[in-house]
């Protein structure tokens, strides 16, 4: 059975975007987060983060520093009921020839042959064309740029829709 998913890119959709965040006394969740993921839950949606983290190919931050926020990040969604099932990230940087970083497909590619899901019933929302692009290269086509992180050009975006926040989500998906 295929699995409904909704892909979340983390700084600018989950926690407000600080340049390089890799200490929790700097993670600010966006606000409506996890009631929003809560009802994403609720309509039966795995939820998968998928995030570049150059940081650590740039020496800002090491792996056990990601992780140890990562952990944090995780404990509270749980605390707040909210079931995130699974991480995908990328550790290199822009100037790498790897798959997984954003625009490139795969970590999407890496998550749908991992979990079984059905990209046609799957949402990607993300903050930066990047993250769209990445989603469109995978077969998703139901995308959301949220408008808390990065400046976007709607005008030129492949976006299927925009919103301020991931806050807003009620408005698309029900």
């Amino acid at each position: 059975m295929s699995i409904k998913t909704i892909f979340l890119d983390r700084d600018g959709v989950i926690n407000k975007d600080v340049n390089y965040l890799h200490q929790i006394k700097d993670f600010e969740f966006i606000d409506g987060v996890f009631d929003s993921c809560k009802l994403l839950n609720q309509l039966g949606y795995k939820i998968i983060i998928i995030t570049n983290q150059s940081g650590i190919a740039r020496g800002y931050f090491s792996e056990v520093d990601y992780q140890k926020i990562t952990s944090w990040m995780m404990s509270e969604f749980k605390k707040n009921n909210v079931e995130i099932w699974d991480i995908f990230y990328c550790p290199h940087s822009p100037n790498s020839k790897c798959m997984c970083r954003k625009p490139m497909p795969g970590m999407f590619i890496e998550a749908i042959n991992k979990h079984d899901i059905d990209i046609s019933e799957s949402w990607m929302i993300g903050d930066s064309e990047r993250d769209i692009i990445a989603a469109n290269l995978a077969g998703i086509k139901k995308t959301i740029l949220v408008r808390s992180g990065h400046a976007i050009d709607e005008g030129n975006s492949n976006a299927s829709h925009f919103l301020d926040s991931i806050k807003e989500i009620n408005k698309l998906i029900f």
